[in-house]
């Protein structure tokens, strides 16, 4: 059976992410500014990059090299066609995170945004070890009671992500990147409309 992400439409994603009720969209821009930049990394792999969010704040005069991993091949199209201002920065990569033998390039920082939930901590910790980045910044979701996809009008969209669905938590993460040798260096939090939360969590070797 196909991984549910091939199956999601990106405006049904998109369309989601930004109701008002959610607002995950607009929050995690903002916030990806200063994963960008908050540490000196020239280059950057986004993992699970779907329609580009947060390309809009690199700079190519202090970014050469950004690579947006997903395993939905038109995603990637779309962010080609969204950031064609990125030409010779953006390296679109489609990929099957959870596939041992997947290839990645090296990068300075890895950014993993609402990912790691889906591919649990065993296969970021692969990852890491194959990318070998000096920083890696993840954002996860702090859940209310209502739990990890919030009600709207798309919910139908997502009804095949409870079978890749990984429960998460901040100790969790703290944890799984302490094995593989990274600290924990930074940390912030932005609260969202519905009850929950977005919660950054910066490491370094």
């Amino acid at each position: 059976m196909s991984n549910p992400w091939m199956d999601i439409n990106l405006k049904d994603y998109e369309g989601h992410m930004q109701l008002d009720s959610v607002q995950q969209l607009p929050v995690l821009n903002q916030m990806m500014h200063g994963q960008f930049y908050r540490h000196a990394a020239a280059t950057i792999m986004i993992l699970g990059i779907a329609g580009g969010n947060g390309l809009n704040h690199i700079d190519p005069e202090k970014i050469c090299k950004v690579y947006g991993v997903d395993i939905n091949p038109n995603y990637l199209a779309i962010c080609l066609e969204r950031y064609p201002s990125l030409a010779g920065v953006f390296e679109p990569i489609q990929a099957d995170l959870s596939d041992p033998e997947a290839s990645l390039p090296h990068a300075d920082l890895v950014i993993a945004n609402l990912l790691v939930e889906y591919i649990g901590c065993n296969c970021l910790q692969e990852i890491i070890r194959k990318v070998k980045p000096v920083f890696v910044s993840c954002i996860i979701q702090i859940n209310d009671a209502h739990g990890f996809v919030s009600q709207s009008p798309y919910a139908s969209a997502f009804t095949r992500l409870d079978e890749v669905h990984h429960q998460l938590s901040e100790p969790i993460l703290i944890g799984c990147m302490r094995e593989i040798g990274y600290s924990l260096c930074h940390s912030a939090q932005e609260a969202l409309p519905n009850g929950k939360k977005l919660l950054q969590l910066d490491f370094s070797l």
